[in-house]
């Protein structure tokens, strides 16, 4: 096992070193020399306080590198939150969205397709393996092809046909339900390392059941009283319930029960390419 760089050296015999005979004892000696009298020649005294048996010669020495106690948290290096970037908050700070977690985690997101694509898009690109349930499977070929860089990440299966993805912590999964305003009861559930963003175009009958059992809800520009009755759901205030019916193509509104938060997506040149402008409706 090493040795911590703070211990005290260690005498070849396994005792404390003596201050005499520690490595730092030869400090400022030069290489040795043979010839008659020079130091490290047998019979020298000081022989024994420059050489190591065994060792070979003494190197030279540096003071010890160290750091006072209070100053420590200097070191602190700071790390941003581990996830996928969405957009910019209202602060234009990055916005991220861990998908990828050791427990179940379901996200709803009433909006378009596009949002959803990018999302799906991005979670790619942190190695996730994307598994599609749709109904619309024309709609995600391009994307499917292109994501990846050539390695086979995204995959899409009919509705109700996705099998056990076999997620773990090397292999995480995220599964996007493309299915419509009344998705079925899938097969595939939330799991460890799988998390489930279903999208809904609109609401409809199913979603204050699929909203409240989400961990986390996106809402993209609904009409008015589906805005009222998300904000019944959710806790929203009253600002945001009017905003809602407002809200650019780009912008999402990210909330739970305890915290809200609108986020402006940022298409990069790659996703306008592939999946053109934002837009709500397709």
């Amino acid at each position: 096992m090493a040795t911590s760089a703070f211990s005290p050296a260690a005498s070849p015999s396994g005792h404390g070193a003596d201050p005499d005979s520690a490595p730092g004892a030869g400090l400022g000696s030069g290489p040795m020399i043979s010839g008659s009298g020079a130091p490290g020649m047998a019979g020298d005294p000081g022989s024994a306080r420059r050489t190591r048996p065994g060792f070979g010669l003494i190197g030279p020495r540096r003071g010890r590198q160290t750091l006072p106690l209070e100053d420590m948290e200097a070191l602190a290096l700071p790390i941003g939150d581990d996830g996928v970037i969405i957009g910019v908050d209202e602060q234009n700070q990055p916005a991220v969205l861990g998908f990828n977690r050791p427990e179940p985690f379901d996200v709803v997101l009433v909006g378009g397709l596009w949002t959803a694509q990018v999302l799906a898009f991005r979670a790619a690109a942190t190695g996730a393996r994307i598994a599609v349930e749709t109904g619309r499977p024309h709609l995600w070929t391009n994307l499917v092809q292109v994501a990846g860089g050539g390695q086979q990440c995204m995959t899409v299966f009919d509705v109700g046909r996705v099998p056990p993805q076999g997620p773990s912590v090397g292999s995480p999964v995220l599964v996007v339900r493309d299915c419509g305003m009344r998705p079925p009861r899938g097969r595939v559930s939330a799991l460890p390392w799988q998390s489930v963003l279903t999208l809904l175009p609109y609401l409809s009958p199913v979603a204050p059941r699929l909203l409240e059992h989400a961990g986390l809800v996106g809402i993209q520009r609904v009409s008015p009283d589906e805005a009222k009755e998300i904000g019944r759901v959710m806790g929203l205030p009253q600002a945001d319930v009017a905003a809602l019916s407002t809200l650019p193509d780009w912008v999402t509104l990210w909330c739970t029960r305890t915290g809200r938060q609108f986020v402006t997506v940022q298409a990069t040149d790659a996703e306008t390419g592939l999946l053109g402008s934002p837009r709500r409706v397709d």
